[in-house]
């Protein structure tokens, strides 16, 4: 039986809360520790307060949170996107043209996706291999997100 100080957390859900969980790793196509792991480091970057229910479903419904730039006083607001087929991935290459640019992102093991992405937006993302970024698909088009 796993203990508390060999880092195991076990917690009981009901049984909507379960099957929400398990959707959701099936559409991002993550395991259940992926996304739990990745809800807890989401916390340290949240206020103290708490947060209503109304505001958890907001935020799961983002991609990402931007945090303020520090060399600016402007706040940026949090990405909000239809597509509901969202992949995170590490850049494995970038290859800049001209006008566009070819991102593939490797999404596990030997699996990759590629999209042709205007050269300004992949210079925007700060895009380089090695650095995590999502795929966003929607229909028959993919486009790239970073954190």
């Amino acid at each position: 039986m796993p203990r508390k100080e060999q880092g195991w957390v076990t917690f009981q859900t009901s049984e909507d809360e379960r099957k929400i969980l398990e959707e959701f790793c099936e559409q991002s196509q993550r395991t259940k520790t992926e996304i739990l792991r990745e809800l807890v480091r989401s916390l340290t970057q949240q206020s103290s307060a708490p947060i209503s229910p109304s505001t958890q479903q907001e935020e799961q419904q983002n991609i990402y949170t931007q945090k303020p730039d520090r060399e600016s006083s402007i706040q940026k607001k949090s990405l909000k996107v239809s597509s509901r087929n969202i992949l995170k991935g590490v850049v494995k290459r970038v290859v800049y043209g001209a006008v566009n640019s070819e991102v593939t992102l490797e999404i596990i093991h030997r699996v990759e996706l590629t999209s042709i992405i205007t050269r300004a937006s992949a210079e925007e993302l700060e895009l380089s291999e090695g650095k995590e970024a999502y795929a966003v698909i929607k229909s028959n088009d993919i486009v790239i997100a970073r954190e």
